[in-house]
């Protein structure tokens, strides 16, 4: 992104100097290639973000009555007894257009197809979060979900290099992700491979600095660039080498069987809660994407067919049944972290949960209107907020995450396409 041309995709991912044409004519190229438990966070400000590929019927979910009155809709019924934790938004969005292939917007406000234009390309706000504060666990952040089904899934979580970062998809491999702590034959493989990775790492920065003094000003500032990104591939061997040797914390139970994208639901909403609790991890991801077959839920067409109804009342219900699935189990979760100690105050206190989608209405496949929920956070819940949707006093969806940024403590002025921060 940003005019880089190295490819930066993981530890042990090639590693290639960007193109620099002030030595092209010295035959110095730029074509060389290097291949490459529980934590004291009581208290920690945390973030979760849970998004679905195809949104949800607004006209069932959004009241009609703002403020602390608002009434009780469809959609909002199987939250009414958490409803004094949770904020409802109308009128925030990103302004981005596509349909099925905006949908990935929903955490960056940006458009992959526009990142290499913007300086951090279409990094999303987990991902952004993690950068500054993941250091402090052993995970800098979980992403949860599909992986397939139509379109690839929500495609929900996007590094500031423009690579997606690839969700956790099953309760199985998550459960072994947080609690298995890895043989000592392969913690020892692992030290040995970190010490060839820093190696590398070393030799890269070496190959880079002697460069700079050979180049142009244009030319510098591309490796300047590039010497961003091998600090952050350093930091997070960084990381690695910490937490190699230590043990996970003890599982609560035996590891859980795969099922399917429907009935895994409430067991990667358990699971993530007990990230957050053993401060594993303090950012989550959880993508609701086109694997996640209605048919579970006694439904006989399949989701992506049923966003298309066309209003037909048949059509709406079946829609209207597995989104207050989807939304009772984030209920649930909400529940479940207001009841966790978290020090002097509950983990919901310490943990931001935003819910929604990139996908405002499921029949057109508009990308505005957002269905947005947030929760806990230390925010001053209870109440249906709606906002500008347009015209000079539009209300951006990044204004939210610069101000969720600043209350974990990451002060920036700005996200995405944001036009300040939300009041």
């Amino acid at each position: 992104m940003n005019r880089r041309r190295f490819i930066l995709r993981s530890l042990g991912a090639t590693l290639a100097l960007p193109g620099l044409p002030s030595l092209m004519a010295k035959s110095v190229g730029g074509n060389s290639a290097v291949q490459l438990a529980k934590g004291a966070g009581m208290g920690a400000r945390r973030f979760v973000a849970i998004g679905n590929l195809l949104g949800y019927q607004t006209k069932s979910l959004f009241p009609t009555k703002t403020g602390t009155e608002y009434e009780k809709t469809t959609l909002l019924e199987p939250l009414w007894d958490i409803r004094k934790h949770m904020t409802v938004y109308r009128g925030l969005d990103h302004g981005v257009r596509g349909g099925h292939f905006a949908v990935h917007s929903f955490l960056s406000g940006v458009l992959h197809s526009e990142a290499q234009n913007r300086p951090e390309g279409n990094v999303t706000i987990d991902q952004y979060l993690a950068d500054e504060i993941g250091f402090q666990t052993r995970f800098p952040s979980l992403t949860v979900g599909s992986e397939g089904g139509i379109h690839g899934g929500c495609q929900i979580a996007w590094t500031k290099s423009g690579v997606r970062v690839p969700p956790v998809t099953n309760p199985a491999e998550l459960f072994e992700k947080l609690f298995v702590t890895d043989s000592k034959e392969r913690q020892a493989r692992r030290e040995q491979e970190n010490k060839v990775q820093a190696s590398i790492l070393d030799s890269v920065r070496e190959e880079a600095k002697s460069l700079s003094k050979q180049v142009n000003k244009e030319d510098k500032d591309k490796l300047d660039e590039y010497l961003t990104s091998v600090r952050d591939v350093e930091k997070r061997l960084e990381l690695r080498q910490r937490w190699t040797s230590q043990p996970k914390p003890k599982a609560p139970f035996d590891k859980p069987a795969n099922h399917n994208a429907v009935e895994d639901l409430p067991m990667l909403y358990d699971l993530i809660a007990l990230a957050l609790q053993t401060d594993s991890t303090r950012i989550a991801t959880l993508e609701i994407g086109g694997d996640f077959m209605p048919q579970h839920l006694g439904i006989k067409k399949d989701w992506h067919g049923l966003s298309h109804h066309g209003n037909d009342p048949e059509a709406v219900a079946d829609l209207i049944t597995l989104e207050k699935y989807q939304i009772e189990h984030f209920g649930k979760f909400v529940a479940k972290l207001a009841k966790l100690n978290d020090g002097d105050r509950t983990l919901l206190d310490s943990t931001t949960v935003l819910f929604g989608s990139g996908m405002g209405d499921g029949n057109t496949h508009k990308n505005s209107d957002l269905p947005i929920l947030l929760a806990g956070g230390g925010y001053k819940h209870g109440e249906f907020r709606q906002v500008p949707g347009e015209g000079i006093n539009k209300v951006r969806l990044c204004n939210l995450f610069v101000d969720v940024a600043q209350k974990m403590g990451v002060e920036i002025d700005s996200f995405g396409n944001s036009t300040g921060r939300f009041a």
